[in-house]
């Protein structure tokens, strides 16, 4: 018997898509690229269910074309690509995925932090050049991380983690005293100092806030220049909580000496700056990219899905609104985290 109508947005691993054929009735065939508007908007308006990612934007005018829906699983754990307050407003409950990636995004970081600071990239694009001629005592001269200073700005599942790898390198850890980038009544690893502090001192500082009013270029121009000319920042949190002019300027005068970057604040734009300095990392967007934490994640959609269906609440129903981000005309706006 045919289960319920899903769409779903993209095409997931397997054993997921499986699962999903075999429980629901698919309103289109997922394919690997992201869905035209058009495409999404004819997709959402034939299903009761859906399971959408993170490069979908569902805004209050979108929903205003569509009925019937009642879920929308955000195939991520963050949500800012949906209007959520304008889907409470239709009566569609919404979900995301937390918990089932915080390790997964955890080493991604500490990836970014031992790459940029050991300059890999570079020393892999000389010995794939042909021109490197051996081993020289001035050659590719990076920083060392064992004993260093490690800020964290965002001590909640994920930054936690980061910070509990950090031991293993002796490091010292900072993270702010107070603000939007640590959870409440939860313990951390570490110094808790104010955030000039934290910029001041901190060899490494990395991000893992959520893109709210509050956090967008939270890392700007005057946070740049509190940072040491030796620090390297980090973010594998959302692409608009760093101001991407600023940092290239940043980088270009030397005021600091790398970035590891996973996300963009105009995804999949990136600032052209950004594209010619050896110095800093990039990477498109790998922050859950295993294919253990991607089935983990397309299973637990699939649970807040089965929840609603059979009338039970969906476990990770989320309520709090995002804001929406806006780019410039010709570039797409932040598609929120992994």
């Amino acid at each position: 018997m045919a289960g319920p109508p899903l769409y779903v947005s993209r095409l997931l691993p397997e054993p997921v898509m499986s699962m999903l054929v075999a429980r629901f009735t698919l309103t289109a065939r997922p394919t690997i690229d992201p869905p035209t508007p058009d495409a999404l908007r004819s997709g959402l308006s034939v299903a009761e269910y859906a399971i959408c990612t993170l490069t979908e934007r569902i805004d209050a005018t979108l929903l205003d074309t569509i009925s019937g829906l009642r879920v929308i699983a955000n195939y991520a754990v963050g949500y800012n690509n949906i209007d959520v307050a304008a889907a409470q407003a239709r009566g569609i409950i919404v979900t995301n995925t937390p918990d089932v990636l915080t390790e997964t995004t955890a080493d991604l970081t500490w990836t970014l932090l031992l790459a940029t600071a050991r300059r890999l990239i570079e020393g892999h694009d000389l010995v794939h050049s042909g021109v490197w001629a051996g081993w020289e005592p001035t050659q590719l001269l990076g920083t060392e991380v064992f004993g260093k200073t490690l800020g964290i700005i965002g001590m909640g599942r994920i930054g936690r983690a980061v910070a509990g790898r950090a031991a293993g390198f002796g490091m010292s850890v900072l993270y702010p005293s107070r603000g939007v980038s640590r959870e409440p009544d939860v313990p951390a690893i570490g110094q808790a100092v104010a955030l000039e502090d934290l910029l001041g001192r901190a060899d490494f500082v990395s991000l893992h806030v959520p893109l709210t009013k509050e956090t967008r270029h939270l890392i700007g121009d005057a946070e740049l220049r509190r940072m040491r000319p030796s620090a390297i920042l980090l973010n594998t949190s959302r692409g608009p909580v760093v101001d991407e002019a600023a940092l290239v300027a940043a980088l270009q005068e030397g005021r600091i000496a790398g970035a590891g970057l996973d996300v963009y604040e105009y995804e999949p734009s990136i600032h052209p700056g950004l594209l010619q300095l050896k110095q800093v990392v990039l990477l498109p967007h790998l922050g859950s990219a295993t294919l253990s934490c991607r089935v983990r994640m397309g299973m637990v959609c699939l649970e807040n899905l089965e929840a609603v269906r059979s009338g039970r609440p969906a476990p990770n129903r989320v309520t709090a609104v995002p804001i929406k981000e806006k780019g410039p005309p010709d570039s797409p706006t932040d598609p929120s985290s992994s």
